[in-house]
């Protein structure tokens, strides 16, 4: 189903998704600010991104009227010895909730991801959301964040048959 059909029936204009360009910083900043405030910088899933650098081709915005309305980012770790591709965060402007948009931009990071050939995308985030897309709960203990996390957050989406087997180790950043 296309961005169109799936916005189109909620929303007075269909957002663009393009991979993200360095120019969009600022408000990609802004919008993940606003989506999760300063008490992102204490959890985990940040330690992955702070000396880490954002995949730009397997991350995107989603553009409505020349504004940045939903950003999702992809970043490369390391689970164990194993490449990974990290996703996160995913904000979407509060206009623009419950239209699907988010979902529309987790399937477009996966999928490219997958085209650039990588096995497995790691994150931290809610089953009831990350589910639906191909994400499961990875083995409880088998994944080391770099600061605690609820295990039942911890899932994965393998894009390749095997990707999950024998997932393990601590999860570092870059590859």
């Amino acid at each position: 189903m296309t961005v169109q059909s799936r916005i189109a029936d909620s929303a007075a204009d269909t957002p663009v998704i393009a991979p993200e360009t360095p120019a969009d910083l600022a408000a990609v900043s802004a919008l993940i600010e606003a989506a999760f405030g300063p008490g992102r910088y204490a959890k985990a899933a940040e330690r992955l991104r702070e000396t880490n650098h954002v995949l730009h081709d397997l991350s995107f915005t989603a553009k409505a009227r020349g504004a940045v309305v939903g950003c999702v980012r992809q970043w490369p770790i390391r689970i164990g010895g194993q490449p990974a591709v990290f996703l996160g965060p995913i904000a979407v402007d509060p206009a623009w909730r419950h239209h699907g948009l988010g979902g529309i931009l987790v399937e477009q990071a996966c999928a490219a991801a997958k085209d650039a050939g990588h096995d497995l995308i790691f994150l931290v985030g809610d089953m009831p959301f990350f589910g639906p897309h191909g994400f499961e709960v990875v083995k409880p203990g088998s994944v080391i964040m770099p600061g605690p996390v609820d295990p039942r957050r911890e899932l994965a989406r393998a894009l390749k048959p095997g990707a999950l087997d024998g997932l393990a180790g601590p999860v570092t950043p870059g590859w």
